[in-house]
């Protein structure tokens, strides 16, 4: 968490956040003209983010895209502000909704998030796939899926009514997994596509979800990823479910 203050104390570092908040998949020159810096300076300060994993990156053709990562800014609000103060909690939610806003629709993925976890490769793997573990971070929802391509891929909450539909468009066991993504809280909401990716990483393991079309995923599934990102990390890491106040 060290990376992710250092990165957060420079002015600099920050608007390049806040310029990504209000629009994603920017271009180092589209970085660079915003800020009125050298390229060099800009380069400079975007690896200090990356090192944070506060900015991700995703290259398509001859273009190097930049995404805000807002997982961190989450981990330190649940590690270090909301078990405290009810005030402190408030302004680390302002701060990571100010760093969260609006995004715009592209071909380019809309939405990237990328977290290391303490696990395994197949464990990860075990608790994005299993019902009896999804409970324990995803809403209390449980999965339900064949795991077969074309095969439905749905959440259903504790009273048995989707919460999420979907189906799968791709699968590689403990590798890759892309699904349709149809909001259960939507009437008539638009299916949209998301890819979870696994990478093992020496004694951690990267998560990166991308989530296509964004935009069109309706209220509430950007704070959603989050609080879903931090609570499969707490499950696996400590084997109890994230304990998020209800004041928050």
């Amino acid at each position: 968490m060290d990376a992710v203050f250092k990165a957060l104390s420079d002015p600099t570092r920050r608007a390049l956040l806040d310029s990504l908040r209000d629009r994603e998949g920017q271009t180092l020159t589209e970085l660079e003209a915003g800020l009125g810096m050298t390229r060099f300076g800009v380069m400079k300060h975007l690896k200090v983010l990356e090192t944070a994993s506060l900015v991700l990156t995703r290259r398509e053709g001859r273009f190097k895209y930049h995404y805000l990562n807002s997982v961190p800014i989450q981990e330190v609000a649940d590690r270090w502000i909301a078990p405290y103060a009810k005030p402190l909690a408030r302004f680390a939610l302002d701060l990571k909704n100010n760093l969260e806003g609006s995004r715009t629709m592209a071909v380019k993925p809309d939405y990237v998030l990328e977290t290391y976890i303490r696990t395994t490769p197949k464990e990860l793997w075990d608790a994005l796939v299993n019902p009896d573990k999804t409970q324990h971070y995803y809403y209390g929802g449980r999965v339900e899926s064949t795991l077969a391509k074309g095969s439905p891929f749905r959440y259903l909450d504790p009273e048995g009514k989707p919460m999420l539909d979907g189906e799968i468009i791709d699968i590689v066991p403990e590798k890759r997994l892309e699904t349709t993504f149809i909001a259960g809280w939507v009437p008539g909401a638009p299916p949209t596509r998301v890819v979870y990716e696994i990478e093992p990483m020496g004694e951690v393991v990267k998560l990166t979800l991308t989530h296509y079309e964004f935009e069109k995923a309706q209220a509430g599934a950007e704070g959603g990823w989050q609080l879903i990102f931090a609570g499969l990390k707490t499950y696996l890491e400590t084997g109890k479910p994230l304990n998020v106040p209800n004041q928050i």
